[in-house]
């Protein structure tokens, strides 16, 4: 069973770490959405809040993967944990002090974007460091239980301390999750990956980043079709709205639960990728979840009908995470621990500026056509990742680890 990955301290610890920060996250974030709407009522001011978060993430992922790569890993993360922990109690204070400001807001929109793509990429370099090859699938699933879990409790925790006692008193829950994510994260006993070159300047150590990518075009491609179901999940949140209330003609309790769907969808996904991997090989179950992706997407598409709503919206959770788990695995055995961290930056990067593009072309299509254009795209933004992986697969190397 995949729990055993869990015995180990170390993984243990950073397990740990990661639900409460994640979960501090998500509460956070959920709750400066409706913060910002309840106190504006203004659409433009939520999308230029997330627009902020966005661009904060693409600017840092330039640097974020260099960083990573030359210093201690652990370390950095902790950094990031106790730098975002005081910068939201200052941005809470504000709040106490002065009333409502939306340049708060907007502040709070660039640290978390900037704070979430550091620790995505450090913390998944983490993971490949203190896990042994072997369990990596199993890892990662459990990460994945984590992440949907996490946000279902998040959404219903933040919707109650936000009615009842105000976002300030999230902020301070949020950075208490920091430092006792920092608290678990400080137990793991490893030994850090030894810094190859470490005389190396930072512009050398990014140039040579790049440069492994360029020399294995193989790779590179991998890790550009591993981003496609995470844009595809962002892609979903624009179309659900639209498509509940024009397509299906639900209401609020509709979208929520559909919403709640697809996180089922992901839940399961952590308990189903690493069976089916172990049956079917690690690339054909990759295949068979781009599939039923792709005709699902195009089901729900040209559906009328709640209850398949309902159904398709758990298959597009189920295989959006069941991809990203396998193709993150996928990518650890794959890349050079000394390169993950740029080689996951760089990734970061084109997903975060897939989804800027992404989100402002639906909308303008949408609103022209149909919300169900939306799935049709989302289908085929699917279909492209399952031609790359297929065209890519019969010209893959013939042993994973020759990027080392």
């Amino acid at each position: 069973m995949f729990f055993s990955v869990l015995k180990p301290r170390g993984f243990r610890n950073y397990f740990i770490s990661d639900i409460v920060s994640g979960f501090g996250v998500g509460m956070s974030t959920i709750g400066a959405n409706w913060y910002l709407m309840d106190q504006t009522g203004s659409i433009t001011a939520v999308g230029l809040m997330l627009s902020l978060n966005v661009i904060a993430g693409f600017l840092i992922s330039a640097f974020a993967g260099t960083i990573i790569d030359k210093w201690n890993r652990k370390t950095i993360i902790l950094w990031a944990h106790w730098t975002r922990a005081i910068a939201l109690l200052l941005i809470m204070g504000g709040f106490l002090l002065t009333g409502f400001k939306v340049e708060y807001l907007y502040t709070f929109a660039i640290i978390n974007g900037m704070g979430w793509t550091l620790y995505m990429s450090a913390s998944r370099s983490l993971v490949q460091e203190i896990l042994p090859e072997k369990d990596l699938i199993h890892g990662n699933s459990l990460i994945e239980i984590s992440l949907q879990v996490g946000m279902f409790m998040a959404g219903a925790l933040s919707g109650i301390l936000y009615k009842y006692v105000g976002f300030e008193i999230i902020l301070l829950l949020n950075a208490l999750a920091f430092i006792a994510g920092s608290f678990f994260l400080s137990r793991i006993d490893h030994t850090p990956l030894p810094v190859e070159n470490s005389e190396e300047s930072f512009v050398e150590t990014f140039k040579n980043g790049i440069r492994y990518l360029a020399e294995r075009p193989y790779l590179f491609l991998l890790g550009v079709v591993s981003i496609i179901p995470l844009v595809s999940t962002m892609v979903f949140n624009v179309v659900l709205p639209g498509y509940v209330s024009d397509t299906v003609k639900g209401d609020s309790v509709v979208f929520g639960l559909s919403d709640m769907f697809y996180g089922i969808g992901g839940l399961l996904s952590g308990f189903i990728a690493a069976p089916l991997a172990r049956k079917f090989s690690h690339n054909g179950t990759i295949l068979l979840f781009f599939i039923v992706a792709v005709l699902n997407l195009l089901a729900v598409a040209f559906n009328s009908l709640i209850l398949i709503l309902y159904f398709g919206s758990v298959l597009i959770g189920l295989t959006n995470s069941s991809l990203r788990i396998l193709m993150t695995t996928t990518l650890m055995e794959t890349v050079s621990k000394s390169y993950m961290g740029r080689a996951t930056s760089v990734w970061m990067a084109i997903s975060l500026l897939l989804q800027t593009v992404s989100a402002t072309g639906l909308g303008i299509v949408i609103d022209r056509y149909s919300p169900g254009v939306g799935f049709i795209c989302m289908s085929g933004l699917m279909f492209i990742g399952l031609a790359l992986f297929i065209a890519m697969s019969s010209k893959a190397p013939q042993k994973a680890t020759v990027e080392a």
